[in-house]
C-alpha cells in the first residue's frame, strides 16, 4: 500500500484515504453533482463526482464525511487543480489494519517523534522541579494520561493542531519557561515574594492539561466535548490539577499558584482566560505560551501561502501580512 500524498501526476495507486468534505452543488446548466476531498496526513484533494459518474449513486447514498475509505486511483493535476480519477473504493474494514491501516496515518502529525517528547517531558519534571510533592503531581498526571498525550492535538485549529500537537508545544514551552525562570531569579533575586521557579516550570508542563477533557479523538481531528464546549480546557485544567494537589495535600499557597498560572495562561479575558497573569510565574508562562502559539501560526503562514510578492496576505492564523523577504 502507498499513500495519497506519495503519487506523482499520472500515477496510479491504492491507499486509504478520509472523505473529510463533501458538498451537493450544481452546474450553471442546474444540473447537479457532489465536490468531494479526500485527505491524507500531507494532502488533499478535492473534485467533482458527476452525476452521470459510475460513483455518483454511491457518492450520494453511502460516502459519508469523516469515513475512511480504500482506493485505488490515479492521481492527475489539471487546470482546475489537483484530481482523483477513482478506480476502485470502498470504506476501511477491520482486516485492513493487517495491511498497515491506522486512522492516525491519515491525519497531520508533528515533525518529532511523540515518545521522545514526552518523555523529555518527563525528564524535565524530575529535574528542574524541586519541590517533591508538585514533583509527584505532574509526573503522575503525565504517567497517568500518557496514551492520550502522545496524540493529543494542542488546539482543534490555529497552532500545532495534529497529532502529538500538544507534546510539542508543552516541551517547546516548558524549555522557555525554564530558560525564562532562571534568567529573571537571577535579575531579580531580592524580589518578595521571590520568583517560585518550581510552580512555574510546573504550571507550563501543566498548562493546556484541560485539553485531556476539552477534546475527544475523531477522524478529521479533535472535536469538543459537551464540557469542552460549555466550560473550557483552562477551567478543567484547573479541576484536574485542583483534584490532584488536594490528593496529594500539596501547601494551599504552592496549589493557588499553581492554579492561578493554568486559568490565566491565555492572558486576557477576550482571548477566554477567567483571570490575567497575577504572579510572576502566571506572567513568565502566558507569555512563553504566546509565544510558542504565535511562532507556530507565523511558521505555518510562510510556508503555505502563495500570495505573490514580498508580504503574505491577511487571510492566516495571525490577520496580519508577514513580511518573506524581497523577490
Amino acid at each position: 500500500m502507498g499513500t495519497l500524498s506519495e503519487l506523482a501526476p499520472g500515477e496510479e495507486g491504492d491507499f486509504f484515504a478520509l472523505l473529510s468534505a463533501k458538498e451537493e452543488l450544481t452546474t450553471k446548466d442546474g444540473k447537479p453533482y457532489f465536490k468531494v476531498t479526500f485527505r491524507d496526513a500531507a494532502r488533499e484533494v478535492s473534485f467533482p463526482i458527476w452525476n452521470d459518474s459510475a460513483w455518483a449513486v454511491d457518492c450520494r447514498e453511502s460516502w459519508a464525511v469523516g469515513t475512511f475509505f480504500k482506493m485505488r486511483a490515479t492521481y492527475k493535476e489539471t487546470n482546475f487543480g489537483p484530481q482523483l480519477e477513482i478506480k476502485k473504493i470502498r470504506a476501511v474494514i477491520e482486516a485492513d489494519a493487517a495491511e498497515g491501516f491506522n486512522p492516525l496515518m491519515l491525519q497531520p502529525k508533528s515533525r518529532f517523534e511523540a515518545s521522545e517528547m514526552f518523555d523529555e517531558l518527563l525528564h524535565l519534571a524530575k529535574d528542574k522541579i524541586d519541590d517533591k510533592k508538585l514533583r509527584s503531581l505532574v509526573i503522575d498526571l503525565l504517567q497517568d494520561h500518557r496514551e492520550a498525550l502522545l496524540t493529543l492535538p494542542a488546539a482543534r485549529k490555529n497552532h500545532h493542531a495534529y497529532v502529538s500537537g500538544w507534546l510539542e508545544h508543552t516541551l517547546s514551552v516548558t524549555r522557555t519557561v525554564v530558560y525564562l525562570v532562571d534568567k529573571y531569579d537571577e535579575y531579580y533575586p531580592d524580589m518578595q515574594p521571590r520568583l517560585n521557579k518550581n510552580v512555574a516550570i510546573a504550571g507550563a508542563i501543566l498548562h493546556d492539561i484541560g485539553k485531556l477533557r476539552e477534546y475527544q479523538p475523531h477522524p478529521q481531528g479533535a472535536v469538543y466535548t459537551a464540557e469542552g464546549a460549555l466550560i473550557g480546557h483552562m477551567l478543567q485544567g484547573r479541576d484536574i490539577v485542583r483534584e490532584a494537589g488536594l490528593d496529594r495535600k500539596l501547601p494551599e499557597e504552592t496549589l493557588l499558584r499553581l492554579e492561578h498560572v493554568i486559568i490565566a495562561h491565555q492572558g486576557r479575558p477576550e482571548w477566554g482566560a477567567p483571570k490575567i497573569p497575577m504572579t510572576p510565574e502566571a506572567m513568565i508562562v502566558h507569555y512563553a505560551d504566546d509565544l510558542d502559539a504565535k511562532y507556530a501560526m507565523l511558521y505555518t503562514t510562510l510556508r503555505d501561502d502563495k500570495t505573490p510578492g514580498p508580504m503574505t496576505s491577511k487571510k492566516n492564523q495571525l490577520y496580519q501580512q508577514i513580511f518573506r523577504g524581497l523577490q
